[in-house]
């Protein structure tokens, strides 16, 4: 196993370390669990082909590119309210 450092501003670390300790694992062991679910636009990619394929085997329906693009936004829109709200929760008392 390789060691790799990566240079992120103190409230960061800050901020990781916590989540490692609330989790009760250490910062490495966050750190490639963070990795090892975080996907490459490949892996992402695959996943949505695969996805369109059971779609067409299944169930008979092929999926359009405007559909995927609607998807697509409606998941930004989905995660930017999702962090807005947390957002929120942190700010409270």
């Amino acid at each position: 196993m390789s060691d790799v450092m990566i240079r992120v501003p103190a409230e960061v670390r800050d901020q990781l370390a916590a989540v490692a300790e609330a989790r009760g694992t250490s910062l490495r062991a966050l750190m490639q669990d963070i990795a090892a679910q975080t996907l490459t636009p490949e892996q992402i990619k695959e996943r949505a082909d695969r996805t369109r394929a059971v779609l067409a085997e299944r169930f008979g329906h092929e999926v359009s590119e405007e559909e995927s693009a609607e998807m697509r936004r409606k998941m930004r829109e989905a995660t930017a309210a999702h962090r807005a709200a947390l957002a929120q929760v942190e700010l409270l008392p």
